[in-house]
């Protein structure tokens, strides 16, 4: 595909999403086929945009999920059509002995691609124990490159530690390493050909992301959020004409590519949803089942696990829910006028759930 004559013009993407046939469909024919797995609900960090709140009341421990209740859910999913399945957290690796859980869903018929979403803290401890027990691919947010920068951002003076995770990666052997960078007006916005540079130095693809007003981000407004095309516009002006990279999946994320060849990726949840292509779900470490990143209440898988009712009854349920899905919260947001925060901090309080550490991104 040749460049766009004007330098700040983008060719736009075709969406290509064609479910495999033996997929659970939703109500819009999208496919069950992405499991956002959390491991815990605790964080090291303490972001802005995802925990500005003092205090926070935590999962119970007795209520989590082991890595053997975990596994059997996992392996009914891949029954009803995930292949592809991320943990997050909170940070999933403050969850002990991750890698053994890694080990487990390795061996699970029928998911094809396992990944990491992680802040990076402890990834230099971790990354080559997580590579032999059989993780594919790695995703670092990092929202900044100034260390003072990034402590005012995550209330934590932990940046050369992240630097260091990212570099044991390459060293690990991991391959398509991803970095995500949540951009927010007056805070990083000036850092996005930085991020690039730095991703290109590391072997990494950027991954702009648009600020969210879901869980947490009680102090979400409009007016911080930088806009895909406010984002491609900038970088237009520092590397000229950007092409559009056709989807071949439902990634999230829209990707693109430079004159010189590389490319990045821009979550534009906010401004332009993609709803109509998410194929993905989440699992809380309690096993609470959310079926859109801006669900409001969920569906209890735990109860089934532990109770006596057998694999049968978990899969018929997951399969009754999924067939029945409409959910598109993204585009009901971006529908609001006089859009604000989400959810208010004392919802919030009572319920733990509608937090984005606990749901995972």
């Amino acid at each position: 595909m040749a460049p766009p004559a004007d330098p700040g013009a983008v060719v736009p993407a075709i969406p290509s999403l064609i479910p495999r046939t033996e997929a659970i469909v939703d109500r819009f024919a999208r496919p069950l086929r992405s499991l956002r797995l959390s491991v815990t609900d605790r964080c090291n960090l303490r972001c802005r945009y995802c925990m500005p709140e003092e205090e926070y009341r935590w999962l119970p421990r007795a209520d989590l999920l082991t890595f053997e209740e975990i596994a059997t859910v996992a392996g009914i999913f891949a029954e009803c059509g995930v292949d592809r399945v991320r943990f997050t957290g909170g940070e999933p690796l403050l969850r002990a002995e991750l890698p053994s859980l890694v080990r487990m869903l390795a061996g699970v018929s029928g998911i094809r691609d396992l990944a990491l979403t992680t802040n990076g803290v402890l990834l230099d401890l971790h990354a080559k124990s997580l590579r032999e027990a059989g993780l594919h691919r790695v995703t670092v947010s990092l929202d900044s490159l100034d260390a003072a920068r990034f402590a005012l951002l995550t209330r934590r003076d932990l940046h050369a530690r992240v630097l260091r995770g990212i570099a044991a990666l390459a060293e690990a052997g991991f391959e398509n390493t991803k970095i995500d960078s949540v951009v927010i007006r007056g805070h990083n916005d000036d850092e996005l050909s930085a991020l690039i540079e730095y991703g290109a130095s590391v072997n990494a693809e950027v991954r702009f992301i648009e600020y969210m007003d879901v869980g947490g981000a009680t102090h979400w407004s409009p007016e911080q959020v930088v806009s895909r095309q406010e984002i491609l516009g900038s970088l237009a002006r520092t590397y000229g004409a950007i092409e559009a990279i056709p989807a071949m999946d439902a990634a999230p994320a829209e990707r693109f590519r430079l004159r010189d060849g590389r490319s990045f990726g821009i979550i534009a949840s906010t401004t332009a949803p993609f709803c109509r292509t998410c194929d993905r779900s989440r699992l809380t470490a309690d096993g609470m089942w959310l079926l859109c990143l801006y669900a409001q209440q969920g569906v209890d898988l735990r109860t089934l696990v532990r109770s006596s009712a057998g694999l049968d009854e978990l899969r018929t349920r997951i399969t009754e829910v999924w067939s029945e899905r409409t959910d598109r919260g993204a585009e009901v947001r971006h529908a609001v006028k006089d859009r604000g925060a989400l959810v208010g901090i004392e919802r919030l309080r009572r319920d733990p759930h509608l937090e984005m550490h606990t749901r995972g991104g």
